[in-house]
């Protein structure tokens, strides 16, 4: 059984969404994206249809994100931290613009 509280749980949370958007729909990995869809077409590949459906993809980055919360955690907390800091901040600004 995993012991996590919820700060953790959010703060992991926080961090598979914004690594899940960042891979899928930022504009600064665009380039990278549409080099990846050109050996894997979205379309006809189901590898490069995950790298376009947010809620497959978080899947496999909040997995990523927990199993590395159990082997590494000092490190995984830190990095979370950061991307989770930027989900809310991006999420702010989202709030604000409407």
């Amino acid at each position: 059984m995993i012991d996590i509280t919820l700060l953790q749980f959010v703060l992991l949370g926080l961090a598979t969404y914004r690594v899940t958007r960042l891979v899928t729909r930022d504009m600064v990995t665009a380039p990278i994206r549409n080099a990846f869809w050109k050996k894997f077409p979205p379309e006809t590949t189901y590898i490069g249809y995950l790298s376009t459906c947010e809620w497959c993809f978080s899947f496999w980055i909040g997995s990523a994100f927990v199993l590395s919360a159990i082997i590494i955690p000092s490190v995984t907390y830190i990095v979370a931290t950061v991307y989770a800091v930027s989900a809310i901040a991006g999420l702010l600004t989202a709030y604000e613009d409407k």
